[in-house]
Formats: C-alpha cells, structure tokens, sequence
C-alpha cells in the first residue's frame, strides 16, 4: 500500500522525514504529490536504499481554469510518473476527469466541488482515478466533519455504481499527520467503508505508479509514442 503525500515546500516535513515515517507505519511506498509550485528537493534513490520504501515523483497540478491545467499536464506528462489535478470545483473535476493523460483527480468534493454520475463514467471510460480524500474526516471537527463525511459516503455510491477507479488517502503534509493503513482502515469501518474498500484505495497507487514507470520505460525505448500509449492504457 502507498500514500500520497505533500512534503516540504508544500508540507511541513521533508520527502525523507515522511518516508522513514510511512515505512515505519508499513507502508510500500510514498506518492511525493507536491504542486507545482511547492517543488521538492529529494533523491528517491538515497532514500529507498535508507529506508527501504519506494518513492514516486508526482504532481498535482492546481490550475485558474482548464486551459492552464491543460498545458500543465502537458508539460508534466512525460516527466512525473503520476499527475493529479487538484479539483474542488465541478469545472476543474469535469475537466479532469475527460483527460486521458490524467491520473487521479484529487480533493473532488472540496470546496464547492462535486461529481455526478457523467463525471465518473467519463472516469470510467478515460482510466481517471477519483481521490477520497481523509484528511478532512481527521483534521475536522463539527459541521465541517459531517459535510466531508456526507461527501464521501455520496461519492463512494457513484463510484461502487460505475465501479470507478479510485484512490484513497489521508493527504498528509507532515510525517506527524501519517496514518497507518490500520489506522486508515478504521476510520474507513466508522465511516460505513469496507477494510477491502480502503485497502485497494491505498494500493491503487502503487499499482498505478508500477503501470506508468513501465510505460515511461517504454516510451524511452520507443521515442514519440508516449501520448498513444498512455491512451491505450486508459
């Protein structure tokens, strides 16, 4: 199981810090889902070696409006293993959702965010992973916490209708906001989600990290076909 993690300049805690800690919790591996603007400094290879956890260079791109999010995900397709949309509003989640060389929308419900059922069967059809995002459930309290909580139960319907692909995360910014996957799974069981439903959640991205190494490795082999096959797989 992986998880995705915003780390210093975006978090409060270094891509190393949050490694040793994800491996210490059990994980597999760490999903480095910095913005763009919040790049991080790190050598994935220093610290797989030192803490024997696979690192995966992602981004997730926070975008004025789809023409921006679409030259950014030009321009961080071929680059970073895994790209994200960071969403929370319908226009960013529908536009996420009907690209093909996106992999996760990521905080759909967020803000005035919403997914119906046309966004997720477009999920369906272009191989878009749909985020559920913990970290409001954890980080929340009050009212707050209930509207997150009702999100998510209204999104994992859609999503188990159309049998989306999906993600799940806790979206930490700081190794002390990791959870372990049984931590993780818990919180899932309060929330009316099944252990299996969190488990492949966490999975998902280590899957999805494997698929698009071995289509850069590919792409590298064989130059000018990336586009065509990212396509393919989705």
């Amino acid at each position: 199981m992986y998880e995705a993690v915003h780390a210093h300049p975006d978090g409060q805690s270094t891509v190393a810090r949050l490694a040793k800690t994800a491996a210490d919790y059990g994980f597999e591996g760490v999903i480095v889902r910095n913005h763009a603007d919040g790049r991080a400094d790190y050598d994935p290879e220093r610290i797989r070696e030192e803490y024997g956890i696979d690192v995966v260079d992602g981004i997730e791109i926070r975008a004025d409006d789809q023409q921006q999010a679409s030259g950014a995900v030009g321009n961080h397709r071929t680059s970073k293993t895994i790209v994200g949309i960071h969403g929370g509003t319908v226009a960013m989640n529908r536009f996420a959702v009907e690209q093909a060389k996106v992999d996760v929308l990521a905080h759909p419900m967020a803000g005035d965010g919403d997914v119906n059922h046309v966004m997720v069967k477009a999920a369906v059809e272009n191989g878009v992973r749909i985020e559920f995002n913990l970290s409001g459930v954890l980080r929340r309290s009050g009212g707050r916490r209930v509207r997150v909580i009702q999100s998510l139960r209204k999104l994992r319907e859609i999503v188990a209708h159309y049998d989306a692909p999906y993600v799940v995360s806790a979206d930490p910014a700081s190794h002390l906001e990791l959870r372990a996957p049984r931590e993780l799974n818990a919180l899932g069981e309060q929330l009316g989600f099944s252990r299996e439903f969190i488990e492949e959640g966490l999975a998902e991205w280590g899957r999805l990290a494997e698929r698009n190494r071995r289509i850069q490795s590919e792409s590298f082999i064989e130059p000018g076909v990336e586009r065509g096959r990212y396509e393919e797989e989705h």
